[in-house]
C-alpha cells in the first residue's frame, strides 16, 4: 500500500483474515453473523439472522456453558471476552475449533446481554503447551473443574475464620500456584489484614491498618468491587507508584487483587501473588474469580457462627457460677463443654451455693434438650434451686420445692406438645465432718474416688425428675467424705457420648479416675479428654466434632494425709468405707450392695473371702427386710495395708428384737443367719443402739490367699459400737 491511499474497508480485512462478525441480544434472543461467521459455523457462507438454539447446536454443549460464565466475568471486570470453541456437525463430530473475541455489555433495565466479536480459526494447540493451558478444552479444563471441586468442599467444610485461611493457603491452582496470599477485610474506613500466608508477620505490619483511599490495589478493590491483575512489575509500579516499594521487596512478578463480595457487598479484597509472570487469560481470571466467590461465602458463613458461637458461650457462661472462695479442706472443680451443633447452648448446669455454718451446696442438672429454651429453663431453675437453699430447706425439701416451681414453669409455655423436665443431684456438705447429705431427682448417681484410688458408684434414693410429678417425694441420703476421697458429680453427656451406654461409659471413666495421679483439675481435664479424644474445642483440630451432648462436671474432694489431689495412688491412705441404705420397698439394691462390697474388695486376694464377705452382707441385709418393718443401713469398711488388711461390715436397723442363734432342724427354711456368720467370719457381734441394733462381722486378710484358715494373726477384733 502506498502512501496517501486510503484504507481498505473493514470487511475486505476481515475476510482477507478469515475472520467472522457476529452480534448476540440475549433480551431477543438472537444471533447475527455475516457470511464468514456462518461458513466457521458450519452453515452456508451466507449473511444470517439465527436463534440461540440454533447457534448452539453448532456448539459443544461444554463450550457453550463456558460462553456464559466469560462473559458474566468479562463485563465484571469490564474487559474483553475470549474463548475457544469447538463447532460440531449434524453427527456430532469436531470438525474445527474457533477463537472468539467480544466485548460484552450488560443493560441492568432489560437484565441483558448484548456482545459484538469476532470469530477466527485456530489450530487446536497440543496438551501441555501453553497455548493448550490458555484453552477452554483439554487437560486445562478437566484440571481445572476438580481443583474448584475440591477448594469449594474443602471451604465448604471449614468452620471458622482460622480454618477457611488455613483452606485458602493451601489451594493449588492448575497450572499457576501463587506462593503468596493475603485476606484483607474491612474495619470503618481502614484496610486490614485478616490473614496472610507466603510472607513473615512483620513484612506485613505496613499493610495491617491502611486507610481505604490509599494508592494499593486491595484498597481500590474494596472501593470499586472491581478485581485489579498486575502482570508484571513494571505494571504495578506504573499503576501504583506510592506502594509499590511495600510490594517490591517481596521479589514477586504479578498479583492478582479481587474483591470479596458477599450479596452484593464487597466485604474485602484477596490477594494472589506470582513468583513468576502470568499473562491472567480468561480462563485464569474465571478460576480466580471462583475461588474469591467460594472464599468470601466460606469467610462470611465463618464469621457468623463465631459471632453465633460468641454469643451463645458468653450467654452459657453467664448463666453458670464462678466458684466460690477457698473452702478450708476441700478443694472444688468443675467444667463445661457445650454440645457441638447448633448454637452450642444447652440445659446442663452446676451450681455451688454458700449455706449458713460454713458448709455449702453442690448442684448440677440437666433440662432436657440442647436448644435456647433449654438454657433458659436452666437458667430459671438455677436461679429458683439458690433462692430455695438460701431459706435454709434441707435438700428434699429443696428439690421439692424446684419441682414444683418446674412444672409450673413448663406448663405455662405456649407449645403444650414440648413440655420438658429436669434431672438434678442436690447435696449439702459439711467440710469439718465431710458429711453430704444429697437428694436425687432422676439424675445420675455420685461417684466416689477413695483415698487409694479405688473408685465406685453410689447408690442413693432418688425420685421423679423435676417437672414432671409436682408432688414428687425425694428422699434423703447421707454419705461420708474420708480425708483423700474425691466426691464426682456430672451430667450423662459425660458418660454416654461416643456411643457408649451407662456401663460401658463409666467403665470408661473409672479407668481415668483410678489411674490419675494428678491434681483436681488435671482430673478434670483428663475426664473430659477422655471423652472427645483430640480436642478440637481448645484448640483448631480436625473438621469434625465429636461434642454429641452437653457434659457438665463437678468434682469434690476432702484434703487430708493422703490425699488424692496432686500424689500418686502409692502414697494415698488405705482406707476404704461405703455406706448404702436399703429400704424396705427397695429389696434389689440388696443386689446393689453385693455389688459395692465387691467394689471395695476389687484387690482382696482370697477369692474365697470375698465371696464368704458377700454371702455374709446379703443374709444380714434380708434378715432385716424378713423379720423387721424398718430400713437396714450399710456400713463397709476396708482398713489396713496390704497383706494386714480387714473388711468390717455393719448392718443396723430400728428393729428392737435381738438376733439369736438357734439349732435349726434339717428341713428348716430359717435360723442359719447367724451361723453362717459365726463360721465364715473371723469376729462378728451384736449391738443394742438407743432406738434399734446393730449387727457386725469382720473378715482379716490372710497371708496366704489360699489359707482359708484365717490370717496367721489376727488382729484383735473391734469392739461393738
Amino acid at each position: 500500500m502506498r502512501t496517501g491511499e486510503p484504507l481498505p474497508e473493514v470487511g475486505d480485512v476481515l475476510a482477507a483474515l478469515a475472520t467472522g462478525l457476529w452480534h448476540w441480544d440475549t433480551a431477543t434472543g438472537e444471533v447475527t453473523v455475516d457470511g464468514e461467521a456462518a461458513r466457521l459455523l458450519g452453515l452456508p457462507a451466507e449473511p444470517a439472522t439465527l436463534t440461540e438454539a440454533q447457534v448452539r447446536a453448532r456448539l459443544h454443549p461444554v463450550d457453550w456453558n463456558e460462553i456464559t460464565g466469560v462473559v458474566q466475568l468479562a463485563v465484571a471486570e469490564g474487559t474483553l471476552a475470549e474463548v475457544r470453541i469447538r463447532i460440531m456437525d449434524e453427527r456430532g463430530h469436531v470438525v474445527r475449533v474457533v477463537r472468539s473475541r467480544s466485548k460484552p455489555s450488560f443493560d441492568p433495565v432489560r437484565k441483558a446481554y448484548s456482545l459484538t466479536g469476532t470469530l477466527q480459526e485456530v489450530a487446536e494447540p497440543r496438551p501441555g503447551t501453553p497455548a493448550g493451558r490458555s484453552a477452554v478444552t483439554g487437560e486445562w479444563r478437566r484440571s481445572r473443574e476438580a481443583f474448584l471441586l475440591d477448594a469449594g468442599r474443602a471451604l465448604a467444610e471449614a468452620r471458622s475464620t482460622e480454618e477457611v485461611l488455613r483452606v485458602a493457603a493451601g489451594l493449588s491452582m492448575p497450572g499457576f500456584s501463587p506462593d503468596g496470599l493475603a485476606v484483607f477485610g474491612v474495619s470503618g474506613d481502614r484496610l486490614t489484614v485478616i490473614g496472610h500466608h507466603g510472607q513473615p508477620q512483620n513484612d506485613m505490619n505496613p499493610f495491617i491498618d491502611m486507610p481505604l483511599d490509599t494508592d494499593y490495589p486491595a484498597a481500590e478493590v474494596v472501593r470499586t468491587g472491581r478485581a485489579v491483575y498486575l502482570s508484571s512489575p513494571g505494571q504495578y509500579r506504573h499503576r501504583y507508584p506510592l506502594t509499590w516499594p511495600l510490594a517490591e521487596r517481596f521479589g514477586r512478578h504479578s498479583w492478582a487483587f479481587l474483591p470479596l463480595t458477599v450479596a452484593g457487598r464487597t466485604m474485602g479484597a484477596w490477594m494472589a501473588a506470582f513468583a513468576y509472570p502470568v499473562a491472567f487469560t480468561p480462563d485464569e481470571r474465571s478460576v480466580l474469580t471462583t475461588v474469591a466467590r467460594m472464599l468470601a461465602q466460606a469467610l462470611s458463613r465463618a464469621g457468623a457462627a463465631e459471632n453465633q458461637r460468641e454469643l451463645a458461650e458468653g450467654l452459657q457462661r453467664s448463666m453458670l457460677p464462678m466458684l466460690g472462695p477457698e473452702i478450708p479442706g476441700m478443694d472444688v472443680a468443675a467444667r463445661y463443654v457445650p454440645t457441638g451443633g447448633g448454637l452450642q447452648v444447652g440445659g446442663d448446669w452446676y451450681d455451688m451455693i454458700p449455706l449458713p455454718g460454713g458448709r455449702f451446696a453442690l448442684v448440677i442438672g440437666d433440662v432436657q434438650g440442647h436448644d435456647v429454651r433449654a438454657a433458659g429453663l436452666m437458667g430459671q431453675l438455677r436461679i429458683a434451686l439458690r433462692a430455695y437453699a438460701s431459706e435454709g430447706h434441707r435438700p428434699d425439701a429443696v428439690l421439692a420445692r424446684a419441682s414444683h416451681f418446674f412444672h409450673g414453669l413448663v406448663a405455662s409455655e405456649e407449645d403444650p406438645g414440648d413440655q420438658r423436665f429436669a434431672t438434678c443431684y442436690y447435696a449439702e456438705v459439711d467440710p469439718a465432718t465431710g458429711t453430704v447429705e444429697s437428694a436425687r431427682a432422676g439424675h445420675l448417681d455420685p461417684v466416689v474416688r477413695m483415698a487409694d484410688g479405688t473408685a465406685l458408684i453410689l447408690a442413693t434414693a432418688g425420685g421423679l425428675p423435676l417437672g414432671i410429678d409436682p408432688d414428687s417425694d425425694y428422699p434423703t441420703t447421707r454419705l461420708a467424705l474420708e480425708p483423700g476421697d474425691t466426691l464426682m458429680l456430672c451430667t450423662d453427656g459425660l458418660v454416654e457420648t461416643g456411643g457408649h451406654d451407662l456401663q460401658s461409659g463409666w467403665h470408661r471413666l473409672r479407668v481415668i479416675l483410678e489411674e490419675h495421679a494428678g491434681g483436681l483439675e488435671e482430673l478434670a481435664d483428663a475426664l473430659v479428654q477422655a471423652v472427645h479424644g483430640p480436642s478440637s474445642h481448645h484448640t483448631v483440630g480436625p473438621l469434625s466434632d465429636r461434642r454429641e451432648d452437653d457434659i457438665a462436671l463437678l468434682l469434690l474432694c476432702r484434703q487430708g494425709e493422703g490425699c488424692g489431689c496432686g500424689e500418686s495412688t502409692a502414697t494415698r491412705a488405705p482406707v476404704r468405707r461405703t455406706m448404702l441404705t436399703v429400704a424396705q420397698a427397695e429389696p434389689a439394691r440388696i443386689a446393689t450392695a453385693r455389688q459395692h462390697l465387691r467394689d471395695l474388695l476389687h484387690d482382696w486376694p482370697g477369692e474365697e473371702q470375698r465371696d464368704a464377705a458377700v454371702l455374709l452382707l446379703s443374709e444380714m441385709l434380708t434378715n432385716v427386710l424378713v423379720h423387721t418393718d424398718t430400713d437396714a443401713l450399710l456400713v463397709a469398711e476396708v482398713v489396713g495395708e496390704p497383706g494386714e488388711r480387714r473388711i468390717r461390715v455393719e448392718v443396723t436397723d430400728n428393729g428392737d428384737d435381738l438376733p439369736h442363734k438357734r439349732r435349726p432342724g434339717e428341713m428348716a427354711s430359717s435360723g442359719r443367719g447367724l451361723m453362717l456368720i459365726e463360721l465364715l467370719a473371723d469376729a462378728w457381734g451384736v449391738a443394742p443402739r438407743g432406738e434399734g441394733k446393730s449387727i457386725w462381722y469382720e473378715i482379716y486378710e490372710s497371708a496366704d490367699p489360699d489359707d482359708d484358715a484365717g490370717p496367721a494373726v489376727a488382729p484383735e477384733p473391734a469392739e461393738a459400737p
